[in-house]
């Protein structure tokens, strides 16, 4: 099986990070987690990026805030898929990260996901990794139904309260 890569700028990311890794381990995905920025370690985050696929790696996710270019800077150096999440930060609340995130120039793809959006980047990196592997997509499954059956059990709650 592929490995997710999930690099974030600061180490100060690391507990929402650790929402992806930790997801990543329930489907029992392997991961790589590295503090890298785009700013800072730029030869080092470009390095990681360009042989990422011949060490194994599927797919990346990139976690940073504020000008959030690690996303983009690690797209540029791969043609793995890239999913960014944007980080929560003081100044603008994270809306910041997710438009330096977002827009990206032709090309040079990022996939995006809310704001600390962990959870949802690594359940987008099974879904790529499940392509090719039916033993995945068949936990990918089970998640989903487990998913809604809890929805539907709380809906079952609340209708048995109010609509009486």
């Amino acid at each position: 099986m592929k490995k997710v890569g999930i690099v974030m700028g600061s180490a100060s990311d690391l507990p929402v990070v650790r929402k992806a890794a930790d997801t990543l381990g329930e489907f029992g995905v392997p991961c790589e987690v590295h503090v890298y920025s785009a700013h800072r370690t730029p030869r080092e985050a470009g390095n990681f990026a360009r042989t990422a696929r011949e060490n194994g790696f599927g797919v990346i996710i990139a976690a940073a805030g504020m000008a959030a270019h690690l996303a983009g800077a690690i797209a540029a150096n791969t043609t793995l898929p890239v999913i960014g999440i944007p980080m929560k930060s003081k100044a603008l609340d994270g809306v910041d990260a997710l438009l330096s995130t977002v827009q990206m120039p032709s090309g040079i793809p990022v996939a995006t996901v809310a704001i600390d959006g962990a959870v949802n980047a690594a359940l987008l990196a099974v879904q790529i990794l499940s392509i090719e592997d039916k033993d995945l997509a068949a936990r990918l499954d089970a998640h989903r139904a487990a998913g809604a059956a809890k929805a539907l059990a709380a809906n079952a709650e609340v209708e048995a309260e109010f609509n009486q």
